[in-house]
């Protein structure tokens, strides 16, 4: 193991040397390619999984949630642990942990077993993302830091937009446990490469605050639980109130916790009181909810309401996933010549032009129409990836780099996971409110069918039109929500302040 540093906030030479910095950037960049793919590959190869294994709906479903729900809640601990024991250490555990967990899931043949492997591959992946970007921001700085972050957010564009399509060729080819593998290959690639990164901790040797991962990290699982479980059991069913009430109870614990001992406490609750580090930390509610949403809802609408084919409707997404390939990089440029609060206030703003552009979508629309609000959506969420880390991490002292890197991305995940959430349960209201009565089988089965792309012919034309209709109503408020982070990003982020990718 390389010796540890500690961090300077007067650091004036590289971190580094350009060979070891390149076997970081690797490591990170590789590791981080894996987790969105993690997401949207399973998805491609859930049908295919319960077929295969005979799983119910449900238990299949939960392959999917049970990643998710470690995933996002475990976030912010693996920072925190990251800074106290050494981001290198946390790192090379997230790695494996991640690839272990997957090459168990493709050798499993119980669904129960694989739900357990998914739990605690989320879990190492979280550690990934955590310590991941704090080994970048020690690792580098100024144009050095500025290229590290464009390449992975680059990185989770290509896992994002490349994982459908990626995970369909390997599953049709050579089944589902195919993506699986094919992830820990890549996981194992990049562990190696992270042998090689140098070690790095918050200097100052604190105790473990046992009591805020406790309460943080169960209150975000129980927040992930819920929306998991409101969307098949409802909102008002006895297990949701209860899982909602155990969130709030550990949430307002956290905040209590770390309040009484701001030196011990995991995270510092005080960075919320400036504005700069709130407009950053929010990015990802104004930025990235529209695409993820529209990346889980809109093929199947395309399949179900116009006929297309799996293949087709993902080839009809090029527009807004090929820009999240490209504009990371640019984005990064942007702010370096201009100023932080630029890039995320276009980025917001392109996002709300290609929300409402959505608002011309129906039955007939055709590839040029749809392509136009694609691609604003896509362009924004490009720009927005390739600072949105490194200017989280660098509103706060090096030292708590890992910390900083946990807080976004826990909002990130848990972000995501409510709008994809929300936005089926909007999806399948609206739609089963505005059907006719006589539509075949219950209003509300019909409709959950239908966001799933499942349609009968007989119920086409009504069916369509009221999920239409759904998909224009999640729209506006991903709209709204845009603009109002546009607002907040040109207000919070003054020019007067050093921007964080300086």
């Amino acid at each position: 193991m390389a010796a540890a540093t500690t961090d300077s906030p007067t650091r004036t030479e590289p971190a580094s040397s350009t060979r070891l910095f390149g076997l970081t950037l690797a490591a990170v960049a590789a590791a981080s390619l894996t987790l969105p793919f993690s997401v949207t590959g399973t998805a491609i190869a859930l049908p295919s999984m319960s077929a295969h294994l005979g799983s119910s709906i449900g238990g299949t479903q939960w392959i999917q949630n049970a990643f998710n729900l470690t995933f996002a809640s475990m976030a912010l601990a693996s920072g925190s642990l990251a800074d106290r024991f050494g981001r290198r250490r946390v790192l090379l555990a997230g790695i494996a942990t991640f690839a272990v967990a997957g090459l168990l899931v493709a050798l499993t043949t119980s669904i129960l077993l694989i739900d357990i492997e998914r739990a605690v591959q989320g879990a190492g992946a979280a550690a990934v993302l955590a310590s991941g970007a704090a080994v970048l921001a020690h690792g580098s700085e100024g144009r050095r830091r500025r290229l590290a972050f464009s390449v992975l957010g680059t990185a989770f564009g290509a896992g994002l937009a490349l994982g459908p399509l990626a995970a369909g060729a390997l599953v049709t080819a050579f089944g589902w446990r195919s993506p699986f593998l094919a992830t820990s290959a890549v996981a194992a690639m990049a562990w190696i490469c992270a042998t090689r990164v140098r070690e790095s901790r918050n200097p100052a040797t604190l105790p473990v605050d046992i009591a805020g991962l406790f309460t943080f990290t169960g209150g975000l699982a129980c927040v992930s639980l819920m929306f998991v479980e409101a969307t098949t059991a409802g909102w008002t069913s006895p297990f949701t109130v209860t899982v909602l009430v155990a969130a709030v109870g550990l949430l307002t614990g956290f905040v209590v916790v770390e309040s009484r001992d701001i030196e011990r406490a995991m995270f510092d609750i005080r960075l919320f009181k400036r504005p700069d580090f709130v407009a950053i930390v929010c990015q990802p509610f104004a930025v990235t909810l529209g695409f993820v949403v529209f990346l889980a809802y809109l093929p199947p609408y395309l399949q179900g309401v116009t006929g297309r084919s799996v293949l087709e409707s993902g080839l009809l997404l090029l527009p807004m996933t090929v820009p999240v390939l490209l504009m990371p990089i640019v984005g990064s440029m942007i702010a370096a010549r201009t100023s932080l609060r630029t890039v995320l206030a276009a980025a917001s703003l392109c996002n709300a032009a290609g929300a409402f552009g959505l608002l011309t979508l129906h039955a007939g629309t055709g590839w040029l129409q749809l392509a136009g609000p694609l691609l604003l959506t896509g362009v924004g969420v490009g720009l927005a990836f390739g600072v949105m880390d490194n200017a989280a991490i660098s509103t706060v002292p090096l030292e708590n780099a890992g910390a900083a890197a946990g807080i976004f991305n826990t909002m990130r995940l848990a972000g995501e996971a409510v709008a994809i959430a929300g936005a089926a349960a909007v999806l399948t209201t609206w739609t089963a409110a505005h059907l006719p009565a006589g539509a075949s089988r219950s209003t509300t089965a019909t409709a959950g069918h239908a966001v799933q792309g499942d349609i009968r012919r007989a119920d086409l034309v009504p069916v369509s039109q009221a999920l239409t209709s759904a998909l224009h109503v999640v729209a506006i408020v991903l709209g709204v929500t845009a603009l109002l982070g546009a607002a907040l990003s040109y207000l919070a982020l003054r020019p007067a302040n050093p921007h964080p990718t300086d």
